[in-house]
């Protein structure tokens, strides 16, 4: 699967504004000295996630970002296509009809094929409010602690 730090990033960032509760202005200021993600790069993610749909800016005093749907409303799949960033297990481009030099394809293919619309699947029904309640496991529990932050990273 190839999700690269831009996912990954705008992923803990939101997670982080929803952690600040619904309806707060967080300043991406804020989020990069808590996350330890630069400020620029938090600026081009809250480019393509405002244009998304999913944030909204206040400008001025108090100023910064802020959701634009209720937690539970925000998909982690929706944060991760906002953000360009392509969910695939297999190697093939959308251009190409195979993984194979020859154009065809591998023997593993389907497998990858299933694992990318599981990871899909997964993603599409996970809620920023589940991250924060820690609801992403079946049958366990783990709440969004920020003296654990590296641990969620990884």
């Amino acid at each position: 699967m190839r999700l690269t730090t831009k996912g990954r990033y705008a992923v803990m960032a939101m997670t982080d504004i929803a952690h600040q509760g619904e309806g707060n202005t967080v300043c991406l200021s804020d989020i990069s000295d808590r996350l330890g993600i630069s400020l620029a790069y938090l600026e081009q993610l809250f480019g393509l996630l405002r244009k998304a749909g999913l944030v909204n800016s206040m400008r001025g005093p108090g100023g910064g970002y802020r959701l634009d749907k209720p937690i539970d409303e925000i998909k982690i799949l929706d944060i991760i296509q906002a953000v360009d960033e392509p969910l695939k297990a297999t190697r093939c481009s959308p251009l190409e009809k195979g993984c194979m030099p020859s154009g065809g394809r591998c023997a593993t293919h389907a497998l990858w094929e299933d694992l990318g619309s599981h990871i899909d699947h997964f993603m599409r029904r996970i809620s920023l409010e589940d991250v924060i309640t820690g609801n992403t496991r079946t049958g366990q529990q783990t709440p969004y602690d920020e003296s654990n932050r590296d641990h969620h990273a990884s």
